[in-house]
Formats: C-alpha cells, structure tokens, sequence
C-alpha cells in the first residue's frame, strides 16, 4: 500500500423468499432483512435452514452481484436458489486472501480455521504467526497467482477472494476445480463503519451471527462516543497526509475513509474538498505550496524516524510539521516478520483508529489515552 490510508470493501442485494421443490408451502422465514447497516457492499438475510449473502461492486464499478447460500445442516435450498454458491455452515476451514480478512477471524474465536493464505509474510497477528510457525498454514504464493496445487490438497470449505477488477483466472479455475469461492469487498467500502461491519461476513460463515453483531456494536458505539469527544475541540488543526513514493506525493481523496477520519476527528485536512475514495497523486511542488504549514503530518509507513525521512528526501525538512516534531506514523507496530500492523486491524477497528487521531489532534480532549497505531516521530 502507498500511503497511510490506503484501504479497502462491497454490496450485498436480497432474494424474497422462495418455495422448495419437495414442500407445497413457502420456506418460513427467520428474518429477511438485511442484517447489514453501513456497509454498502453486502447484505445478509436470513431464512429457515438458510442465509442468502449477496455482494455487489467486489471492486470499483464491478457491474455483477454475487449471490452466496450458506446452507445449514438439515437445511433445505430451493430449487430457485440451486444455481448459485451453495456453502455448508458452520465453515471448518478458510483460506483467505487479504490481512484485513484476519482480524475478524481472531475476533471471532475462528483463527484456527486458517489453514492457507498468499505471502505469510504479510500477517501481524501474534496468534496466527503462532500457527505458521507450526506449518499449520501454507504459503499460497500472491494473491494474482495463487498456488493452486496447494490449495486443492488442503480442501477448504471456502475460499475467500478479492480482485481489483474482473480478472482472476486463478480463482475462476479453482471454482471449476469443485472449491467454493466467495468474493469480499472490504477494501472497497467507502466509510470506516462500513469496513468494520464485514466481521458480519465472516460470522454468517461460521454460523455466529450474533456473535459478529455483538463485535461490531461495541465498535460502533466507541467510534460514535468518541466522535461526540471530538465535537468539544473549538480548534481544526490544518493536516497534511502521505509522503513521496518514488516520484508522487500519494494521499487520500476527500471523501476516502482516511479523509472521513480526519473530520470526525475534527480535523481540517488540507485535501478535503476533493472527490474520491482512492489516492491523489501529486508533484511535490504541489503539495509544498499548499501544505507547507500544515499543523499536523500523518505519514505513511514508509518512514521509522525523521532521519529516514529527510535521507529519503531532504526537502522533507520544509514542511512548519516536520521543524515542529509534529509528523506521527504508524510503522512502529510490525508483526515479527516485518508486516505493518495498521494494514491489518485499522480497517476493522475504526474505534481505535479515530481515538488515535482526536489523541494526535486534540490531546486534551483525552488527557489520559495512549494511541495504538500512532506515534510521533523522533
């Protein structure tokens, strides 16, 4: 990823309910509305022996829904609902392809499900990286170029998969193998609520709805509290974003979830007005003009120290933050194998992230709170 906010998630649309072949009544619903409530990227309803999933734009104008049916044992599917990803529940074991995937499977008790992912190395978690460590999970190559022969040996229940667009021929092949794939869009949500609440996902997989629920209202009620906290500040300290990777200067659109956290936290970053959910890409001269006393400078992971920065660029040195020791980030926090915490967890606990950033930006406001992700730089 190429700056601090880079993130990543999907939509999930409804069926009503059908009839089966072998009743003459309809299939008597639990509950069939959507269980989902931020998230733009999917839905979940629930039906007597069965849950339909649906998940639409997996990726920026995907123009196709996906339709899952999490089928439970002694469940009965209908004949209508036949000619999609049908998938037995509660799930045994998962591979799963993105780190932002893992938080919601530790969260859930579920991490010893994992028994497959693409570069090891990524992975943060101290009880996943406990797994590896005792070849309990495979190295499954990159995500574009997934090492099919590993996986059809390990047999999953389900593969959970991501893309960037409509092109994933290792994951097509392995449908047609007889593996069952599911799609998440996570990274494509555009609010950190919306991120956060695709731990209902996971939970519809291994058959602990309410437990999922349960998770994400408690993270939604401390992303809320503190940003009723941030409403007291009477100053918006100016910020700038991102840093230089190779020749641009990459920070978060205005109306990216990066970009979102920072007004909540009553921040006044720089960028704001701009549209988007991804990344600007920016001339460093542009940037300096407008960003030169900027209050507050929230980096990327790129950078340790103010030393490495400036031997990377010295011209780093210009910006009102950096003479003030105002530049926070967060490449502090590394699983052992070098994976940046942050990647990982901050899509899926937004409360953590927002109390970092009122702490950075309006430390009195939490006297005594010391951030998780962020640190200043020395």
């Amino acid at each position: 990823m190429k700056t601090f906010f880079n993130a990543l998630f999907i939509a999930f649309v409804s069926l009503l309910f059908v009839h089966c072949k072998t009743e003459t009544k309809s299939a008597p619903t639990i509950s069939s509305e959507n269980t989902v409530t931020y998230a733009k990227g999917f839905s979940i309803r629930n039906y007597d022996g069965y849950s339909i999933v649906t998940v639409q734009n997996p990726w920026p104008k995907a123009s196709k829904t996906y339709t899952y049916v999490l089928k439970e044992k002694n469940g009965i599917v209908p004949d209508s609902l036949k000619q999609n990803t049908i998938i037995s529940v509660p799930i045994k074991t998962i591979i799963v392809t993105s780190t932002t995937h893992i938080p919601s499977l530790e969260m859930l008790g579920k991490q010893n499900t994992l028994i497959g992912f693409p570069h090891l190395d990524y992975i943060s978690s101290e009880k996943v990286r406990a797994r590896i460590d005792a070849g309990k999970v495979k190295e499954l190559g990159m995500n574009q170029s997934l090492n099919t022969e590993v996986i059809l040996n390990l047999q999953p229940d389900v593969i959970i998969g991501y893309g960037i667009d409509n092109n994933n021929p290792t994951l097509d092949n392995l449908q047609k193998s007889g593996l069952k794939v599911m799609l998440n869009g996570d990274w494509n949500e555009e609010t950190p609520l919306g991120k956060a609440e695709w731990i209902k996902f996971f939970g519809a997989l291994y058959g602990q709805q309410k437990e999922a629920h349960e998770l994400f209202t408690k993270i939604e009620k401390d992303y809320l509290k503190t940003i009723e906290i941030a409403k007291i500040a009477t100053t918006a300290p100016t910020v700038l974003a991102g840093d230089m990777f190779e020749d641009r200067w990459y920070l978060p659109k205005g109306t990216s979830w990066g970009s979102l956290l920072l007004k909540e936290a009553k921040g006044n970053y720089l960028w704001q007005e701009t549209s988007g959910t991804g990344s600007l890409s920016l001339s460093f001269e542009t940037v300096l003009e407008k960003a030169q006393n900027a209050d507050i400078w929230i980096t990327s992971g790129q950078f340790a120290t103010l030393k490495e920065m400036t031997d990377k660029n010295p011209h780093y040195a210009q910006f009102t933050a950096f003479k003030n020791k105002k530049v926070y980030s967060f490449s502090g926090k590394k699983g052992k194998t070098g994976g940046i915490l942050y990647y990982e967890l901050a899509p899926n606990r937004p409360d953590m992230v927002l109390k970092d950033i009122v702490k950075i930006l309006h430390p009195e406001l939490l006297p005594s709170y010391k951030p998780f992700f962020f640190e200043k730089l020395k």
